[in-house]
């Protein structure tokens, strides 16, 4: 046993699990120069898309976009694999609008493969881990299934839906952390054994179907969007050509099909005792729930480029197969439909975030990191900021330097993060704009002038991302000082206004006021100004920067009033709370108050007041105490 562990030396990063989390984890960990290593169980599931073939979305793409800022892989590996983008949201204010992609499942996982065999730094390992190691309450190491030890400063756990991994169809159950694979055992047991407490979770999968048994003309086709965007702010390129989705519906023939396996149903019979999504359920739950609906909107969506095999969103289920396939074949198009293989759920254990700090390292074990669904979260975006953020910190820690902490006011990653360690969650957390106070700052549209900067602290940006940054940021400026000092002439501009709805001008007006009006597009004054005329054809790859110049005159009040609001908020942020403070000898907190705080141990007292049962009186107790 003793000569396998000389294949390897101490490690300053180990990242366990090579999914979403894992792999951008490992990434930044790398990428800062420190040595790391990444235990997977399968190599050529790297970053896998175990369930919807898509990345971003509603508050999901705002997050994409913000790993991206930061340095992450996550935009451009989607970007690569890509096959539809479309802007959710357009009809609401730019706060809520949301990149997403339909990916290649394939394609996403080779390209993440293909970033992280190019960062120097970083090693591999195909393996399971089943021991943790610690000395005097720091992680030291892992036990690998093949007898090795590995030494490490710092450990990222990812573990995904691996850890005591149960899969049910109907009555079956089956070992495993995703159909085909292997679960994990031993981990969950060492952390109980240091303290750690760990609960069950449950979240689920729909069947894969034949694309060649399906009616589309029994569909809606739902195309990509005309002009498509992307997610990375750096050198990936918009789709030239996408495939459509289809959009169908469920009815009363489905859901009482449906019904016929419910006495077979693991969620209702008992057997599943982790706590499902909420807001993605089942579809059995959605109609028992929900038994007022006659029907539910079904997502029909390609794998891939070159494969036939579609994922049904919306249905998500475990119940029997022979259930499944003949309530599915009784949705319009579905006539026919021929099943690759059947839906099914997955329970898995989790660590309430309460035992983390915001760092993501965990309160009990210096050096040790949780990242992703082991801390309660459910979706690809949400793991992947995780596994970017722990990265960063992990390395920061072997350096005793200065932990990295993004704020609610700063990103959406803030906010999750923020959730996660503050209030806990006994559901899987997804991310939602409705989570956020500060929307109309965290747009999907500025991340990069929001986060560029801390990447490059970190040494996650390129000189050439550094010059693109700096581009872009110019080219801004420009179009500003255009809006800012030229006018628009009435002779030129006032049948445009008739047009839109929106009152004629006398005189002259500087394209600032006239952008400011909700009826005027900037494109519509593109071909009216020369400045901004120059700047559009200079650089069309510059287009999205004109529409968000747009947004931030036509929001200015609104987003310096946010701007306020936020600055208020991190006075109280930034006073810090030492970490044995003694909250016992606070008397005139409530009991609840004391026991929350002593637990949860918030860093600042602007964490403190977002404690569920932490009262305004609670607050003020707090800031006499501390001479404030």
């Amino acid at each position: 046993m003793k000569r396998y562990d000389k294949m390897f030396n101490t490690y300053d990063v180990i990242v366990v699990g090579g999914g979403h989390a894992g792999s951008e984890a490992a990434a930044a960990a790398a990428k800062m120069g420190a040595k790391t290593i990444l235990i997977t169980m399968d190599m050529m599931k790297m970053a896998q898309m175990s369930c919807n073939p898509a990345m971003g979305g509603v508050a999901k793409g705002q997050i994409i976009r913000e790993i991206d800022a930061i340095g992450g892989y996550s935009g451009i590996v989607s970007d690569r694999s890509a096959i539809q983008f479309r802007m959710l949201n357009r009809s609401k204010g730019p706060a809520m609008w949301s990149p997403r992609t339909q990916n290649d499942r394939v394609l996403f996982s080779t390209e993440w493969r293909s970033l992280l065999e190019q960062v120097e730094n970083l090693d591999f390992w195909q393996d399971t881990v089943v021991d943790l190691i610690e000395k005097s309450g720091r992680i030291t190491g892992v036990k690998t299934a093949m007898g090795i030890t590995i030494h490490c400063k710092a450990l990222i756990l990812t573990s995904g839906t691996f850890m005591n991994g149960i899969i049910h169809i109907g009555e079956e159950q089956y070992k495993g952390g995703r159909i085909g694979d292997r679960a994990s055992y031993g981990i969950t047991e060492k952390l109980n054994s240091w303290g750690f407490h760990s609960g069950r979770m449950k979240t689920g999968t729909p069947p894969r179907i034949d694309g060649r048994s399906l009616n589309y003309s029994r569909m809606e086709e739902q195309k990509g969007d005309e002009n498509p965007g992307k997610f990375s702010f750096w050198n990936t390129k918009p789709l030239k050509k996408q495939r459509s989705c289809w959009i169908t519906y469920t009815n009363p023939g489905v859901h009482d099909e449906l019904r016929t396996g419910f006495e077979f149903s693991p969620m209702f019979n008992g057997r599943i005792e982790g706590i499902g999504p909420r807001y993605c359920p089942s579809i059995e739950d959605k109609i028992d729930r929900f038994s007022d609906k006659d029907r539910h909107q079904i997502f029909v969506e390609p794998e891939g480029w070159n494969t036939v095999e579609m994922y049904i969103n919306g249905f998500s289920t475990s119940l029997p197969k022979n259930v499944q396939l003949s309530a599915i074949r009784r949705i319009p198009g579905f006539e026919n439909a021929k099943m690759f293989r059947p839906g099914y759920a997955i329970e898995y254990d989790f660590f309430p975030p309460l035992q983390i700090k915001k760092t993501l390292e965990t309160k009990l074990i210096e050096g040790l990191f949780f990242s992703g669904q082991i801390n309660g979260t459910t979706g690809y975006e949400e793991a992947a900021s995780q596994g970017l953020i722990a990265g960063i910190n992990a390395v920061l820690s072997t350096r005793g330097e200065a932990p990295f902490v993004l704020e609610r006011n700063e990103a959406y990653i803030g906010v999750l993060i923020d959730d996660l360690v503050t209030k806990g969650t006994d559901e899987p957390y997804r991310m939602f704009t409705s989570r956020a106070e500060h929307r109309i700052l965290l747009r999907q549209d500025n991340a990069d002038e929001r986060l560029f900067a801390h990447g490059l602290s970190f040494g996650l940006h390129s000189d050439e991302r550094k010059a693109t940054f700096e581009e872009r940021s110019e080219f801004k400026k420009k179009a500003c000082k255009v809006l800012d000092n030229e006018s628009a002439d009435p002779d030129t501009i006032n049948s445009i206004l008739v047009s839109k709805n929106t009152g004629t001008i006398k005189q002259k007006v500087k394209w600032s006021g006239i952008i400011r009006r909700p009826q005027i597009k900037i494109q519509d004054i593109i071909p009216l100004s020369d400045g901004l005329k120059k700047l559009s054809i200079e650089r069309k790859d510059y287009q999205e920067l004109l529409e968000q110049v747009e947004i931030e005159y036509k929001y200015e009040g609104y987003i310096n009033r946010e701007k306020e609001f936020a600055k208020r908020l991190k006075d109280l942020d930034s006073i810090s709370i030492p970490v044995d403070f003694a909250y016992e000898e606070m008397k005139s907190m409530s009991s609840e108050a004391r026991e929350k705080l002593k637990s949860i141990k918030p860093m600042s007292l602007g964490q403190a007041s977002r404690i569920s049962g932490v009262s305004p009186a609670d607050i003020s107790a707090l800031l006499i105490k501390m001479g404030r």
